[in-house]
């Protein structure tokens, strides 16, 4: 079966810093791959909040996920601290890719590189929207 292949942005419009907490660890003492998906929503929400944003709320509509992939890089453990990297690239009519870089703080190695698949959506109509102009704008390279 062919691996997974991210091609990662140039550049990166958003970084934070979170905890791996001891409920991310699973029963191989390291952090579980349903740990990660969490991990990056909140990094996410982290970046949307800078801009005055939520799941739910940018310019009149809503995310919804249309698709997610995850590359396990290295282990990481209880005690370390993660920063992350997002970017957000790959426009269309609905909606873009948000990518994340995920290193262990301290050393730097890299623990995961992800993308979600994210679409806008009208959540009072039930269906897509366009991807706001203000939204676009802030993340086109």
């Amino acid at each position: 079966m062919p691996r997974i292949k991210l091609e990662l942005p140039t550049q990166f419009h958003f970084t934070t810093e979170i905890p791996i907490r001891i409920s991310d660890i699973n029963y191989g003492g390291h952090l579980g791959n349903d740990a990660v998906l969490s991990i990056l929503h909140e990094a996410r929400l982290r970046m949307l909040i800078e801009h005055g944003w939520t799941e739910m709320s940018i310019e009149g509509v809503g995310l919804i996920m249309s698709d997610s992939a995850v590359l396990y890089k290295s282990e990481a453990f209880y005690g370390e601290s993660l920063r992350i990297q997002i970017g957000v690239k790959d426009f269309s009519r609905f909606g873009c890719d948000i990518y994340y870089l995920v290193r262990e703080r301290e050393s730097g190695r890299e623990v995961v590189q992800a993308k979600t698949g994210i679409a806008f959506f009208n959540y009072q109509e039930r269906k897509l929207a366009p991807v706001p102009e203000k939204f676009q704008a802030q993340f086109r390279s």
